[in-house]
């Protein structure tokens, strides 16, 4: 009788919910390493499965075709590396200089208060310990990685990728198993053939929407090149290649793109063309949001923007970049099995026999 009275009661029920998800999302925390590069596996498998079915299409075992793909989109991320590691070599050997000149912007501002004793007081003892902090901190730890560091990180960073991979391979191999058996337990007879209508719905969006996503930043990434370039800025290559990569992690990246931008205007140029560089980011970001991947991606596919905010804080929270990355395609892939967006949801006969 008590049994069936908690059962029954919302308050219960909600307070259960809040349990489980707050374990669930620690102990995706705590097993970050685990779980971040596994999800990262069937987001990039779910991305990837259109090209599995046009290998399949053209005969080659279901087996082989995954193996083709696992080895294209280890290439890929391989050559993602390599663009980015460029740009982190630039920013180690640029910090010396970025220290000399945010102390030289610091000086000027306190030059323009030296007038007002009373105010000149408390600023010289507030910056008089910083100076001497940092003074001390000249001969302080290297930012150039160790040998003893890098050695200590290699065999996560080894089993992390392992773990990407195998989780991108064996996704593909069996995902057409994955979802039939999710479609029966998460409902009953009748609806299985709904669900697998939406499970393939939510890979071509999926699929669609990352696409999609990859063209605008690469445009992006081009366009900002050739601005910087055209103003005279050091390594356009590099910072349009940045922009293009970060500009996946949505808020996040474009702001850190600002903030390095802003450096680089500060050490690059003088006066309002200090500005310049962020300007002109802000510029094509703008109109890439509000025009570019609203008319490319459509209405149709179109989020809530409070919930994209909270997923990739919870994302970021929880893996760091890894969750950025992985938040919007999570987030759609939700919706749509939640028959949120207005998609076409009708039973694909084919789809699902092809499933079965």
């Amino acid at each position: 009788m008590l049994n069936q009275r908690s059962s029954g009661d919302p308050v219960l029920r909600v307070a259960v919910i809040v349990i489980a998800v707050t374990l669930g999302f620690g102990a995706l925390k705590l097993a970050a390493d685990i779980f971040a590069p596994m999800v990262l596996g069937i987001v990039a498998a779910v991305i990837l499965s259109p090209v599995t079915e046009v290998f399949e299409r053209w005969g080659l075992p279901t087996g082989l075709a995954s193996a083709i793909v696992l080895v294209l989109g280890i290439s890929g991320l391989a050559i993602l590396i390599v663009l980015i590691e460029p740009v982190v070599w630039r920013v180690i050997e640029e910090l010396p200089s970025i220290k000399w000149e945010l102390r030289a912007i610091i000086e000027e501002f306190r030059t323009l208060v030296r007038g007002l004793d009373a105010v000149n007081r408390e600023v010289e003892e507030a910056l008089g310990t910083e100076a001497e902090s940092g003074g001390e901190g000249e001969g302080g730890p290297n930012p150039m990685p160790t040998v003893s560091g890098t050695l200590y990180l290699a065999p996560v960073v080894v089993a992390q990728v392992l773990i990407f991979g195998g989780t991108l391979f064996f996704f593909l191999l069996t995902r057409k198993g994955i979802y039939q058996w999710s479609a029966r337990w998460i409902g009953d007879s009748s609806d299985t053939a709904i669900i697998l209508n939406r499970f393939t719905t939510a890979e071509r969006l999926v699929a669609r929407y990352f696409l999609t996503i990859s063209i605008v930043n690469a445009v992006l990434g081009t366009v900002l090149g050739t601005a910087l370039a055209l103003i005279g800025l050091p390594g356009p290559i590099i910072w349009g290649v940045s922009a293009a990569l970060l500009n996946f992690i949505l808020y996040a990246g474009p702001m850190v793109v600002v903030a390095g931008l802003l450096l680089a205007g500060v050490i690059a140029f003088e006066g309002l063309m200090i500005l310049a560089p962020a300007a002109i980011f802000l510029t094509i970001n703008m109109i890439e949001a509000q025009f570019v991947t609203p008319a490319m991606v459509g209405k149709h596919v179109a989020v809530n923007p409070l919930l994209v905010f909270v997923s990739l804080v919870i994302g970021l929270w929880i893996w760091g970049p890894i969750g950025g990355v992985v938040a919007i395609p999570v987030l759609v892939i939700v919706l749509v099995m939640l028959d949120i967006f207005d998609v076409d949801n009708d039973v694909d006969e084919k789809t699902v026999e092809t499933l079965s």
